[in-house]
């Protein structure tokens, strides 16, 4: 089981050029980074973690200038969103921001997607949220014809472009690594239909098991193989995290608060031993 982390990159917290780096060389195979473009400040959507929305929503970087500029300092961790809300949008521009990440970095770019949860700021980005999944489903059609095609053209109900002409090419074949996130009762049904990986949060060993089973039972009915789990803000727990290498888990992600390097480096440094008791 590999292990990552991911936190809200903000203009308040420890650079992420200076977590990048000491991602690196703690061992850490990954780092994420979520993106919200903004929040409105009607705030009618409840946050779904309960109580007041943390201020790190709105206080967060651009996820692809964030990764691309820890690419630029480090060379091996792989860089990832966790997630990137492609329901707000462009497609066209955003498979350039990934193809371009993705270049850049030498193929390290995991792309963590989701349909999102503020109901205000898809609307905002001119997306009906009861339509989102939808939108979202054409959307990543439309950029896997970007990224493999040279006269590349999609046309559906919300995403609809005659051939144009994209470069560069992402360096990962034949693009870089959809995992898509959530845990809902249609989430697995996503994963196989347009995605590479599961990205689930919230979520428990005891729970999780049977759902990668089923997972890969819906694979193998696609033909598929077998389908990799990241665990999204796995509990820093040993016997947690054993469970979760039980269930077959891929990946997990620890989180670290948006705070100073006087804050997070030593908790990087305790969840980096974590992950070395697990070597």
């Amino acid at each position: 089981m590999k292990f990552g982390i991911y936190m809200f990159p903000t203009d308040y917290a420890i650079s992420p050029v200076e977590l990048g780096k000491a991602a690196e060389t703690l061992g850490f195979e990954s780092i994420f980074f979520p993106e919200h473009l903004h929040i409105p400040a009607s705030r009618k959507t409840p946050f779904p973690g309960g109580g007041n929305l943390p201020k790190e929503y709105f206080h967060t970087f651009d996820p692809f200038v964030a990764l691309g500029a820890v690419a630029a300092v480090t060379e091996k961790i792989l860089i990832g969103t966790g997630i990137c809300l492609v329901v707000e949008r462009d497609p066209i521009t955003l498979a350039k921001e990934v193809a371009s990440v993705d270049f850049l970095s030498g193929g390290r770019l995991l792309f963590g997607i989701g349909g999102g949860w503020n109901r205000e700021e898809m609307e905002n980005h001119g997306t009906d949220p009861n339509r989102r999944f939808r939108v979202l489903r054409e959307r990543v059609e439309a950029m896997k014809e970007i990224w493999t095609k040279d006269d590349a053209e999609y046309h559906g109900e919300f995403v609809n472009f005659d051939p144009i002409w994209s470069w560069p090419k992402p360096v990962q074949k034949p693009h870089p690594p959809i995992l898509m996130g959530g845990n809902g009762p249609n989430t697995l049904n996503r994963v196989v239909r347009y995605g590479d990986e599961w990205m689930p949060n919230r979520v428990e060993p005891a729970g999780l098991k049977g759902r990668i089973a089923e997972l890969n039972r819906l694979a193998e009915e696609a033909n598929r193989e077998p389908i990799p789990v990241t665990v999204f803000g796995a509990s820093p727990q040993k016997e947690v995290l054993q469970g979760f290498a039980d269930a077959g888990v891929k990946r997990v992600l620890f989180t670290i608060p948006p705070e100073s390097a006087e804050k997070t480096l030593p908790l990087l440094e305790k969840y980096a031993a974590l992950a070395q008791s697990f070597a």
